[in-house]
């Protein structure tokens, strides 16, 4: 398959993209390389072999949450800026 000029120029005006007459000619030509590069892959036999998601196995990386004891309510609001009814005040942010 091949991506003519034409087809850049509408592509190019769903994104509202200006492009130059060179620019258009250079991504026509570029996607068009793509596409016949995914031609060839279609050809390769993918029979017997399971699909996937990912080329490496996924593995949780993350630690386990652990219980741990929260800071004394005092210690926070003598941090805090601004404190009303055992709560951090700040500043209004809508009206």
């Amino acid at each position: 398959m091949s991506i003519s000029v034409k087809d850049v120029e509408h592509v190019a005006a769903l994104a509202r993209l200006e492009l130059s007459e060179q620019e258009k000619e250079k991504f026509a030509e570029q996607l068009s390389a793509i596409l016949k590069y995914a031609e060839q892959l279609e050809q390769l036999d993918t029979d017997g072999i399971e699909p996937t998601s990912h080329a490496m196995p996924l593995v949780n990386v993350l630690r386990e949450d652990v219980v741990k004891p929260s800071l004394d309510i005092e210690q926070v609001m003598r941090n805090a800026p601004d404190e009303e009814d055992g709560q951090i005040k700040v500043p209004a942010v809508l009206e």
